[in-house]
């Protein structure tokens, strides 16, 4: 059954801007692809054509990587102190919020993300440049002294050209996380968005562009993935590569990019548990429940997909969220009131109500949603959804859905509950909901993933690291965290004195002066 609140969609509320073209930024112009080819956008809510973009080829990609390398070697940018980059990167941030407005309504209408939860991801973005800049003037010099003879001490070096690699979901926001830190570090670097939401990059390169940023320092290419994401991954100067998306793409990346040893920092994909003991405060876990599989249209690698829930409470629970779910508000995203919009394209809708096809054929219970809401137009629109008594070995509980579906399952006691967490191939986030503190710091280390949320929601603190274990990914970035990738690491070892130096080779007969030859490795 359908069950959900629909907003229908008016002339008013839906305007789409005119049909536009989308270039690629090259060595700070807005450059078309060199045989001049393109492929179009489409807007989720309507599937009609949005834009036409710049289809980025090997030539494009070599282009934009060689202005990125000739920016490393020859610009001030890698050569800067961090507070004259942390400067550029404030003014980065003041011209993102500039453009607010604008990042927004290109947001929705590229990803169908409901507007209220867009605005919030545009805040962020700008808070993460300024977090950035702040980050890189304070970070700690570690130095070493040894007996008084030595003072060794360590210092970071931008790395090269950075390949950043973003997915369709929240694409603003996870661009800014990549970008930021990679060029407070020094790098330079080549984006490239996800050709299902390519509009909002430009927004990005044009607040760069007058933020002074150098030319080359930033460069954006769009494209297929597999085409200019698989040419960026494979070029020779590009030393180190950030992706964002699904685990079978990331093992490729690794695949393509070990023949030049480059460095990875994968963030993939995930199943993560939400785990609900029967002490809980039932009220916020349902909250926190609802709103963090059915935010962002469902199309987020941290969702709490599973809905794990002790058996005193699991009726009570799974009553509640099915209520919750039911109501929740289906419609065009650029109407405040929306709190579930389309999912970001027809392929993908069609992946997503697959899963729940396959989850009625294997059993579980289907309570609320499972196809278009009626009094929407015909485009990628699925209401949400809520499978209850699903069973570990389904494909729906064990597999990466990207939409707007949770599975709940029961558990009888704690051991249940953390072999059920950790009963998937991934690890990356988790969320464990008991009023026994003791208990919850138990479970929380018991369970395999790279992080885990004790009585609260998804709450980024932007200096701890982010990032998964199992097949959630490799690498962790955040804080510092994000400069132990970025950076280039070199230990600087400073004689203090004239200490012993074992001398080789002297005429027969010479008195040898031995000395420590110190720990060789």
């Amino acid at each position: 059954m359908s069950g959900a609140t629909v907003r229908s969609t008016s002339d008013e509320v839906a305007t789409h801007p005119p049909h536009e073209r989308v270039l690629h930024f090259i060595e700070g112009a807005f450059v078309p692809s060199r045989d001049g080819g393109c492929f179009e956008t489409r807007a989720p809510a309507t599937n009609d054509v949005l834009a036409e973009v710049a289809e980025g080829l090997a030539a494009d990609v070599d282009r934009a990587v060689s202005a990125a390398r000739r920016a490393f070697d020859e610009s001030p940018w890698p050569r800067m102190t961090p507070a004259e980059r942390a400067a550029a990167l404030r003014r980065v941030a003041d011209a993102i919020e500039a453009r607010g407005e604008e990042i927004v309504r290109a947001e929705c209408l590229d990803t169908g993300l409901p507007i209220a939860q867009a605005r919030g991801q545009a805040t962020r973005a700008a808070e993460n440049f300024r977090f950035f800049a702040d980050a890189v003037t304070q970070l700690e010099t570690h130095a070493y002294g040894v007996d008084g003879r030595f003072l060794n001490y360590v210092v970071r070096k931008p790395v090269g050209v950075a390949a950043l690699i973003t997915p369709w979901n929240t694409p603003f926001m996870l661009e800014t996380w990549k970008v930021a830190p990679c060029l407070a570090a020094g790098n330079t670097c080549v984006l490239k968005p996800a050709e299902w939401s390519p509009l909002s990059a430009v927004k990005l390169a044009e607040a760069i562009a007058d933020a002074g940023i150098p030319p080359g320092v930033f460069n954006l290419v769009h494209g297929i993935g597999e085409v200019a994401g698989a040419a960026l991954v494979a070029h020779p100067d590009v030393r180190l590569v950030s992706f964002t998306g699904e685990t079978t793409t990331g093992k490729e990346i690794v695949r393509s990019g070990a023949a030049t040893l480059k460095r990875f920092s994968l963030e993939l994909g995930g199943k993560s548990p939400v785990v609900v003991f029967a002490d809980a405060d039932l009220d916020r876990a349902v909250d926190a429940a609802v709103f963090g599989v059915f935010s962002l249209n469902g199309e987020r690698c941290t969702a709490g997909s599973r809905l794990l829930v002790e058996d005193a409470v699991y009726d009570d629970v799974v009553a509640r969220v099915a209520e919750r779910t039911a109501a929740i508000r289906c419609g065009d995203p650029l109407d405040p009131a929306t709190e579930l919009g389309p999912l970001i394209h027809p392929e993908h809708w069609r992946s997503v109500r697959g899963y729940v096809e396959t989850g009625v054929a294997e059993g579980a219970r289907l309570l609320v949603g499972g196809d278009c809401p009626p009094g929407l137009p015909a485009s990628n629109y699925l209401a949400a959804t809520l499978f209850a008594d699903v069973r570990p070995e389904m494909r729906v509980f064990q597999e990466e859905i990207f939409g707007p579906v949770l599975c709940a399952t029961p558990f009888r006691d704690e051991e249940e509950a953390v072999r059920l967490a950790n009963g998937v191939r991934y690890g990356l986030a988790a969320y464990v909901w008991t009023r026994d503190l003791q208990r919850a710091h138990r479970v929380a280390g018991a369970i395999d993933a790279g992080m885990v949320w004790l009585n609260s929601q998804n709450v980024r603190d932007l200096r701890t690291p982010f990032g998964g274990a199992k097949e959630s990914g490799i690498g962790r970035e955040g804080g510092r965290f994000s400069f132990d990738f970025y950076s280039e690491l070199e230990t600087i070892h400073t004689a203090l004195g004239d200490h012993p130096i074992p001398r080789l080779g002297l005429p027969t007969g010479d008195k040898e002066v031995r000395g420590d030859a110190g720990t060789h490795r």
